[in-house]
């Protein structure tokens, strides 16, 4: 008996390390490859896949997991379906604009994101398409975007997620201003008809109209609170006010909306399950059920609005409660590193062939599924967002300034504008530090960057400050160089506890002789050569294995960087990582500061964000590594 108590012990042990080693959202994410969109609308080879909004909502979480995990394996999965639609004159297979069906323009977020990343003009152009729907679109005679051509005069809930996140992407990316005032108004409109005083709840519809059977005569609202469609109005604000300008006048009207919704969807979780009800407010009625996707809406929207700053922190408590009550209630294991997610509505919507009265009757008439794709794609983000942060809350964020002075290259974007480029915050495509940037902020960085002089004043309030690749005059017609008063302000803030990142690169792509004048203070000089010199893709040659005892890099044991400076290091430099007998990677204690220096950019996104390098290479887990090496030590 013992022993079968024994071996039984040891199976769910041994199932339980299995199912751990991969976070939820990942675990969510290979799910959804393995049994989403399989069936004939998906599979015909001669209609070609169904556009719809379910595969937006699946592949917009597939690229969270992506960007929290840097493997391309999830790229590649929202590439291989987008591809499926678009050709490359950009016409999208299955797409009829002249629908105007508002749910259309939700995987144009999708396109975008390949666009920013690849730069291939195809997705360009096909998101080109989904803006000009929107520019005939129906409207209401105040300016609402209709749901759908079938449906005149209605606004959903849904309706402001499936546009307005692209819409506010689409109008950053190609400097259409206008389009941010009237993103504020298609939000106002909704709250202005759809908002309950008593609770602050959203009405799932508005018929201006009046002439739907399931329209208030007096109001033109629906009768219910679906917890879906409230979802997609939360998740439409946080994921707009992403692109939204940071100086708009009327930003902060979204924010203020954000947060009465908000404030009212608190109010209706469940004190018992932690999760929210199908029907928001009807809890206790008999027939209602606590259900997937909206309750995965609400927890995604709550953790992102307490990360971005946008509501109180008190929000928080709401998070972990419904996070924990998203595994209680709806996570089911499905074998290893896979999970299934139950009670998931199909669908909820008002009026149609099939009339749906907007009832209580008719909203639990509606099946609920497992794995529906619309609550597992909502899952993902709410379990990335809630897995992002790795920061104890108690900490300090620590400011994280990424110079652009020195390295200060332009090119001219999509819009027709000239914009810094090359190592940058924003920047998603291979050159940018999109995925470097998000690190920091997982470990409770600051972003910002520096576009003036470095000094004492401009320094001020930076924990880190990294200067990446300075320009050369083949690179920049007026290159900014170092200098020894610019030095000795930068060594000044080192000593007083800053933590200096030096980028550099090799002797043919970055400017070294004038800029060695900082290095040079903190015992280290970079040399100029050009090592590590990789032809085609002959990684192996770019390879550099980390020894252990580095006090930085634990589990890293192989990274990847070609076409390098090598480094002449004196006290109290220190050489930490070699190759062939030259430093690769050096690093400084200076006064009460830090200083690490490397002859590479490397962490740019096409070294960490799992496209192009084999597995053996560890460039994303080491960006781990150093950027919690990097905050630890910023005073």
């Amino acid at each position: 008996m013992k022993r079968n108590i024994l071996i039984m012990f040891c199976l769910l042990v041994l199932t339980h390390v299995a199912y751990a080693q991969k976070a939820l959202s990942e675990q969510m994410a290979l799910t959804a490859m393995d049994k989403l969109f399989k069936d004939a609308r998906f599979t015909n080879p001669e209609k070609g896949p169904t556009w719809t909004y379910d595969m937006g909502v699946v592949l917009e979480g597939v690229a969270e997991v992506w960007k929290n995990t840097g493997n391309g394996d999830y790229f590649r999965y929202i590439q291989q379906w987008m591809d499926q639609y678009v050709s490359e004159d950009g016409s999208i297979r299955n797409y009829r604009a002249t629908e105007y069906n508002i749910d259309h323009v939700k995987n144009g977020r999708s396109l975008l994101l390949l666009y920013k990343v690849t730069g291939k003009e195809k997705y360009l152009k096909a998101s080109h398409k989904l803006y000009e729907q929107l520019q005939s679109h129906p409207r209401t005679n105040e300016g609402g975007f209709w749901h759908k051509k079938i449906y005149p005069y209605q606004m959903w809930l849904d309706g402001l997620y499936m546009a307005q996140p692209f819409y506010t992407e689409y109008a950053a990316l190609m400097n259409i201003p206008d389009v941010f005032n009237d993103v504020v108004n298609q939000f106002t409109y909704m709250e202005n008809h759809a908002r309950d005083e008593k609770t602050g709840l959203l009405y799932h519809g508005w018929d201006e109209s009046r002439k739907e059977r399931w329209s208030d005569p007096n109001t033109g609202r629906s009768k219910h609170f679906w917890g879906r469609g409230m979802g997609w109005f939360c998740m439409a604000l946080v994921d707009v006010l992403d692109y939204f300008p940071e100086d708009h006048p009327r930003r902060n009207e979204l924010i203020q909306i954000l947060n009465r919704t908000l404030t009212a969807v608190a109010k209706f979780q469940d004190s018992k399950t932690n999760v929210w009800y199908d029907v928001v407010d009807l809890g206790t009625r008999e027939g209602n059920y606590v259900e997937a996707s909206a309750s995965s809406m609400f927890v995604y929207a709550m953790a992102k609005a307490v990360r971005k700053g946008y509501v109180a922190k008190t929000f928080q408590k709401n998070v972990d409660r419904g996070f924990a009550g998203l595994k209680k209630e709806f996570i089911t294991q499905a074998g290893p590193d896979r999970v299934d997610l139950n009670k998931v509505v199909e669908v909820s919507g008002l009026g149609g062939k099939k009339y749906r009265d907007g009832s209580f009757e008719y909203y639990m008439s509606e099946p609920v599924r497992t794995n529906d794709p619309k609550g597992v794609g909502a899952f993902m983000l709410a379990a990335s967002e809630v897995e992002f942060s790795k920061n104890p809350k108690s900490r300090k964020k620590v400011v994280v300034t990424l110079d652009n002075f020195y390295n200060n290259e332009y090119k001219k974007t999509a819009s027709g504008r000239l914009e810094p480029y090359h190592y940058l915050w924003d920047g998603q495509d291979n050159n940018g530090f999109s995925l470097l940037g998000r690190v920091f902020e997982q470990y409770g960085g600051q972003l910002n960057t520096l576009r003036e002089k470095p000094d004492r004043s401009s320094l001020k309030g930076s924990g880190i400050y990294i200067i990446v690749d300075p320009d050369t005059e083949k690179e920049t017609e007026s290159p900014n160089y170092m200098d020894e008063a610019t030095a000795k302000d930068i060594a000044d803030w080192v000593k007083r506890g800053g933590v200096l990142v030096l980028l550099l690169n090799d002797v043919g792509n970055c400017e070294i002789t004038k800029f060695n004048v900082l290095p040079q203070l903190f015992g280290i000089a970079f040399n100029e050569d050009s090592k590590n010199r990789v032809k085609g893709n002959e990684y192996e040659t770019g390879a550099v294995d980390i020894p252990s005892g580095t006090g930085i890099f634990f589990d890293t044991k192989k990274i990847y960087i070609k076409e390098i400076s090598t480094i002449k290091v004196t006290p109290p430099g220190k050489a930490l990582v070699e190759k062939d007998g030259s430093t690769v990677i050096a690093t400084a204690k200076y006064g009460k500061g830090t200083v690490f220096a490397i002859g590479d950019p490397w962490l740019y996104n096409e070294y960490t964000d799992g496209r192009k390098l084999p597995e053996e290479y560890q460039n994303f887990e080491a960006a781990n590594e150093l950027v919690n090496w990097l905050i630890n030590r910023a005073k």
